[in-house]
Order: structure tokens, then sequence, then C-alpha cells
């Protein structure tokens, strides 16, 4: 079976009532999910009470992949193709990807370098299945470094780190597709945004290979702390911008 004209247009107005600024192209991939009409209202319906979209049909794309999605876990963002392209230019051979999720970031470092050594680690069981349906070859299911096998000390020649930035206090004000429907755990990080950071630039040491670099995101307001952090981990690190993609990336290296 296929969804009918009446029932497309009905779904363009309901997305456009829940306040859907795209709400035709959002009608458009839901209509490519649904088997039939009943099918394609039990999605918008899902969309229409703030549930991500990429969540509703399963799957997001993402620098040129298309990676599946569970309920409840993280939807990579546009502006993290920065963390990919700052990847890919060193060339690595040895990858992780920390606070991995769907492991969207490693898969689209390692479909430019087929020939990595991918591994990928998350606190949340329910992201680390996830990233095992998308064929992350290796991942660990912990609390950051914690489940990672110790052969890989000093091998890491990237380091991709999108840990959790957003302030505590600024949580309510996130759009709600992220506070309602994503893990807090991946959202939430302390006071200033920076304590996940903090934990992870003073193991990353122990990990990075001879000429490993660190790459995690972070806002304008964290640029200071997120550097002194580094220099007191014994890292050296440069903020890098992007303004097509408002992206802000610390890249760090062993001094």
């Amino acid at each position: 079976m296929t969804t009918t004209e009446n029932a497309l247009a009905t779904a363009i107005i309901q997305l456009r009532a829940a306040g859907c600024v795209f709400a035709e192209e959002e009608a458009a991939v839901l209509r490519e999910a649904a088997p039939d009409d009943a099918g394609l209202h039990a999605l918008v319906d899902r969309r229409a009470t703030g549930e991500p979209l990429e969540q509703v049909v399963g799957h997001a794309d993402f620098a040129g992949l298309r990676v599946r999605l569970r309920p409840g876990v993280f939807v990579p963002r546009v502006r993290s193709h920065l963390l990919v392209e700052l990847a890919v230019t060193h060339h690595p051979e040895v990858v992780l990807d920390l606070c991995c999720g769907s492991g969207a970031l490693g898969l689209a470092v390692l479909r430019r370098h087929p020939a990595v050594e991918l591994h990928a680690a998350d606190l949340d069981p329910t992201a680390t299945a996830c990233a095992r349906d998308n064929g992350v070859p290796h991942v660990h299911q912990g609390d950051l470094f914690a489940p990672l096998p110790r052969d890989l000390e000093q091998r890491i020649d990237v380091l991709l780190a999108n840990v959790p930035y957003v302030a505590t206090a600024h949580i309510p004000f996130l759009p709600p597709e992220a506070r309602d429907h994503e893990p807090r755990m991946a959202l939430d990080g302390g006071p200033d945004g920076l304590d996940i950071f903090r934990r992870v630039a003073g193991s990353a040491p122990r990990w990075l290979s001879d000429t490993g670099i660190l790459l995690s995101e972070i806002t304008e307001a964290q640029e200071s702390p997120a550097l002194e952090a580094l220099h007191d981990s014994g890292l050296d690190g440069e903020v890098i911008w992007d303004e097509d993609l408002d992206a802000r990336v610390i890249r760090a290296r062993k001094v």
C-alpha cells in the first residue's frame, strides 16, 4: 500500500499546526517512511508531540551516511561535520568515538578512511546498541575510558569526544526535541557545561598516540575554561570556528 495525496495534505496541516517550520519537507520524509495512510498518521502524531523527526523515521542523514537511530538516542547535528572534517585531515589509523551515541561521527571518518581501526564507547546501553546496529566494529559500554581495552593506550590518533556540553541551567531552554526526547546524560555538562570535558582532558594523555589529537565541540563562552583544562592536563589546545556550520571545535595535542 502507499499513502494518498489527501493523507499527505492532512499531514502538512497537522505539522504546521504543531509549529514545524518545514512542514512540507518533514511530511515528505514521513510519507517515505510510512507504509500507508494510517502509518503516516501515526508518524505525524509522534512528530507533532515534539519527537525528533530522525527518531520518528528511525534514521538520520549525516556526512553522507544514513545512520540508524533508536528512540532516545542523541541525534547527530549538522554542526558536527566540523569534527569529522578535522578528524579525516589528520589521516588517523586508530579512532575512538567517545560518548558515541549512534556512532555517526566515527562511521563518517571510517567512510573516508576505510582502513581505520574504529572504536566507540558510551555510558548509555541504548546508544551502544544503536552503534552496533550501524556497524561500528568495536563498541564498548561504560563510563568514558573505563570499558576500553588497555592495548588502546598510547595508540589513539583521533579522539572524537562529542561530550555533553550544555550547562545545566540552560537545559530548560533547549528545543523540546532535545529537552524532552534525548537522554539528559547526552546533554548535561554540569554547571558550566565542561564537567565531562575536563574528565576527558584529564585522561586523554594516557590514550593519545604521540601525534594524536583530541577533538571536542564547545561554545564560545567555554573557550577560556576549556583551554585552561587542557593546559592543566598537559595538552596544548586551539579553537577552530566554522561560520557556515556555526560550529566551534577545540583541538588538543600532547605538549
